[in-house]
């Protein structure tokens, strides 16, 4: 007995399909990224004003509004007149200096109402420059290394 396949006509599936939904939610931050210091350099007699730029970076989502403030430092001063504290022979005499927040040196930068620097996010890394003057002495320090830490607040 002879078997005759009988070839039935190839029908390709429909698939099955769904949808995927994929988020996102962007929330208002900052980071703060490196800084480059405010180094007056090497001086004898502060008779003249000694001027130097330092830099903080920031980065912000785009359009967040931030404020940028500094600390009084730990070298014992205020945010109005800090002080670099001596090392070395230096110890206990201090040199006293500001900073700025404009290169015309007479926006003061600190921490309270009218001295905080406030931005708006770019959401690309931005350079901001600190403007920092040490003004002339009636008497000079006693020669030495002089330094200060200064915090740098972001808030957003």
């Amino acid at each position: 007995m002879a078997c005759i396949g009988l070839a039935g006509s190839a029908q390709a599936a429909s698939p099955a399909t769904s949808n995927l939904t994929v988020t996102i939610t962007i929330t208002n931050e900052c980071t703060a990224g490196a800084t480059t210091p405010v180094a007056f350099g090497s001086h004898g007699v502060l008779s003249a004003n000694v001027d130097a730029t330092g830099t903080i970076s920031v980065t912000c989502t785009t359009g967040a509004p931030y404020t940028i403030s500094l600390n009084a430092g730990t070298g014992g001063g205020t945010t109005t007149t800090r002080k670099m504290a001596g090392t070395g022979p230096a110890t206990g005499s201090t040199v006293d200096y500001k900073l700025f927040s404009d290169s015309g040196h007479t926006l003061n930068w600190g921490n309270t109402v009218g001295e905080i620097v406030s931005r708006t996010g770019t959401g690309s890394q931005e350079t901001i420059d600190v403007f920092g003057r040490v003004p002339p002495a009636a008497t000079t320090p006693v020669a030495g290394s002089y330094s200060d830490t200064v915090q740098v607040s972001i808030a957003y």
